[in-house]
């Protein structure tokens, strides 16, 4: 995978490699910002149940745990 822009991660879709719950399929609700305006943390929203969890939005970067877009 390439290089991400943390910047425009919002709106992205996600797919789940393990998903866990019947959650696969996510969905980039929003980017968590420091105090100097720089994305440490992405919400991700799961399609299916709507469940909300904030993950650093380095570990999209983790091929074994998530693919871009949905498949």
């Amino acid at each position: 995978m390439g290089q991400l822009n943390p910047n425009k991660l919002n709106l992205s879709k996600w797919t789940a490699i393990k998903p866990q719950q019947r959650e696969k399929h996510f969905l980039v609700t929003a980017l968590i910002r420091d105090d100097d305006g720089v994305v440490q943390q992405c919400v991700l929203e799961a399609v299916l149940t709507h469940r909300e969890q904030r993950i650093p939005w380095q570990q999209l970067n983790d091929s074994e745990t998530w693919k871009q877009g949905w498949s």
